[in-house]
Formats: structure tokens, sequence, C-alpha cells
């Protein structure tokens, strides 16, 4: 049985990513700060017939994030499927001059992303097989603060590693979501009540999209048609236009 490593799945995406990974047979290692949660979470998995292991991880903290990448490098143990999700939205702005949250953003989406999935990427390697999934965003076709900057990296990222493993057997994905239904935007206190409801995206769609991307080896997934659609449109057209609408939807959403 193949086994899925999924970080920040206690919640929102990550959460149900364990869902279907389970409900499609995958044993789990469920990643997050909260061990209470974490073993919340597990009880809930394992009634559906897979092993579910819990290892609590600040991916802000690099002793946490060297524990993580170590089980990812376990030969005895090996990961199938690494799902880098932990993250989360960011309500100050590049000029505060408190840094504080914008670094730790770099730290759990962009450090923990890249010391993880290159452990993955070489136990994988060395297996023949696998494949890694790094949850990005829409986000980081545009230009909406620290929060684009960092799934801006996420993609390119995702796209360099594709590069250094092809032709070993592992896969990398960026998937890059809209809005998606979850309690995300609420935790980063971002206001989303004049989104319209074409909008969003159903995380259950979201995650199923993910993960049959994943097995056709695509190296962007952006779920949803509509969204395909507008990322297509915004790589094509004039960063000067595409800056004006970054700040309009910034200034709509503050």
């Amino acid at each position: 049985m193949a086994t899925a490593l999924v970080t920040g799945g206690t919640s929102g995406i990550g959460a149900a990513f364990a869902r279907q990974l389970a409900r499609r047979g995958h044993d789990l290692v469920l990643v997050a700060r909260d061990a209470a949660r974490l073993e919340e979470v597990a009880a809930d998995l394992r009634g559906s017939g897979v092993q579910v292991e819990v290892l609590r991880a600040d991916l802000a903290d690099r002793v946490d994030v060297q524990r993580v990448a170590d089980r990812l490098e376990d030969a005895g143990r090996p990961v199938d499927l690494l799902v880098n999700n932990a993250g989360f939205g960011l309500a100050s702005r590049l000029l505060d001059p408190d840094t504080s949250e914008q670094e730790r953003a770099l730290d759990v989406m962009a450090k923990a992303v890249l010391v993880l999935g290159g452990a993955a990427g070489r136990g994988m390697r060395a297996r023949g097989r696998g494949a890694v999934l790094n949850v990005s965003s829409v986000a980081g076709f545009v230009t909406m603060g620290g929060y684009s900057a960092v799934k801006a990296w996420v993609t390119a990222y995702s796209e360099s590693l594709a590069g250094e493993l092809a032709g070993s057997g592992v896969t990398v994905t960026a998937l890059c979501p809209g809005f998606v239904r979850t309690e995300f935007h609420e935790r980063a206190d971002l206001h989303m009540s004049k989104l319209p409801e074409l909008g969003w995206v159903d995380v259950e769609e979201l995650v199923s999209t993910a993960l049959d991307d994943v097995a056709r080896g695509r190296v962007i997934s952006v779920p949803t048609a509509r969204y395909a659609a507008l990322v297509h449109l915004i790589r094509h057209a004039p960063r000067s236009l595409v800056r004006r609408g970054s700040r309009a939807v910034v200034s709509a959403r503050s």
C-alpha cells in the first residue's frame, strides 16, 4: 500500500487531501503543529482502514523541518507521495515595520518546501518512483503582496525540481488553486464577502483534480476551467495590467 505524507494535514486543503488519499487506499503520515488535533484527525482517518502516523512539527522551526525531512528519506518506511501543503494567508503588508509574519511565511511556505521537496525527491529517485505535490496558488501569477511572492517561488521551484527529476520516475506538480472554501481566509483576517460565488472552488473538487493531475504527471495543476482560463490570460497579459488588477483586488478585500 502506498504512503503519502501531508503537511498541514489537519485542516483546510490538507485535511481534504488526507481524506481523499485515505479513501484511495493510501497510508498516511500527517504533519501539523497541534498534537491534539493530529491525534483527533488520525483517529477519524483510521476508520477508513488505513494506517495513519502523526508527526508534530512546526515548519517554521528548522529542527522540526529536519525531522520531517529525515522521515521522508527513511528508506525503511518509504513515502510515495509528498503533499507540501502547510501554509497560511498574510494580513500584513510588505512595508509594515514588523516583518515577522512575512518571515514566517518564507520559513513555512518556501524554506520548508525546499528542504522537504529535496528530501522526498532524493528518496524517491533512489527507488525510481514517487511524486511531490507542492500547494502553490493562482496568487503566484499576480502581485498581491508577500503571499504572491512566496507562491510565485513555489511554482517556479516546482518546475525546476521537475526538471532535475526528469526521467527518474519521480514527478513534481505545483497545485495552483484560486479561492477555496476553507477557514484559510478567516484565519488570516481577509475579508472575502465581495468575492462573487463564481470565484469560489469546492475543496473536494480541487483535491480530486490535483490528485488526478499528479497521476498524469502534470507539472502545473490549475483546477477548474475558469481558473485555468484566468491563468492563461494573466500569463499573456502585459505585466502593467496585471499589477493594476492586483492592486484593485487587494483594495477590495482590505
